[in-house]
């Protein structure tokens, strides 16, 4: 592959890995987080205090995590079809991420609230706050350093995901890899891949953690 046409088929790539990478850490982050607050708050003793509903989420999430994301792509081939009518681009794509991405980012949520100080939460339980108002006001803006460092962890393992897709015909980084790269032979397009996903993921866990670094100093 020549000079012009690898950049062009790279930033092509590029921008189908943001896509697929952007979509679906939107999606985890919205259902993700709001399931690591009912892990937290079903767990015994918490506002819900519901052992057996946990148990039942604890249950699910675990299994969410427990496939490999290559089998993951495979298993959820015709609910993919279902979803977006095929199994081959960056939109089928979408689908198993996504999937996969949630209960991931569930667990760091998760882990991310029972950070935070108990004494924070009995001071605005003594203050007369409802659930909500602790949620929003207590466990949220305090846990946030947290959950951005997770999400920058997430972010990173979708990037690396969605490459992996590339292998199936997901489209990306790693389609352009495999389909040219290796199939064809091409060490420079193989090299050059493997340097933007360097880049990107260097950039990501810079900009996370420039982040968290500025909201814990709020």
């Amino acid at each position: 592959m020549q000079g012009s046409e690898l950049l062009n088929s790279l930033w092509q790539a590029t921008l189908e890995t943001f896509y697929m990478v952007g979509i679906s850490a939107v999606v985890a982050v919205l259902l993700g987080l709001p399931l690591g607050l009912l892990l937290v708050m079903t767990s015994p003793g918490n506002f819900l205090n519901s052992p057996k509903l946990n148990q039942i989420l604890s249950a699910i999430v675990n299994t969410g995590r427990s496939f490999p994301f290559i089998i993951l792509l495979v298993v959820l081939t015709p609910l993919t079809r279902l979803i977006v009518g095929t199994s081959i681009g960056s939109t089928a794509a979408l689908v198993p991420l996504t999937l996969a991405a949630i209960p991931f980012f569930a667990r760091i949520a998760e882990t991310s609230i029972l950070e935070v100080d108990k004494g924070l939460v009995e001071a605005a339980e003594a203050m007369g706050c409802n659930y909500w108002q602790i949620v929003l006001k207590v466990l949220i803006p305090e846990a946030l350093p947290s959950l951005v460092l997770g999400m920058t962890i997430l972010i990173v393992s979708l990037l690396n995901s969605s490459a992996m897709a590339g292998a199936v015909g997901g489209g990306g980084l790693g389609n352009l890899a495999i389909q040219y790269g290796y199939q064809r032979f091409d060490v420079g397009v193989m090299f050059a891949t493997i340097v933007v996903l360097i880049f990107l993921v260097q950039l990501i866990q810079f900009l996370g953690d420039l982040l968290a670094r500025q909201l814990r100093k709020k």
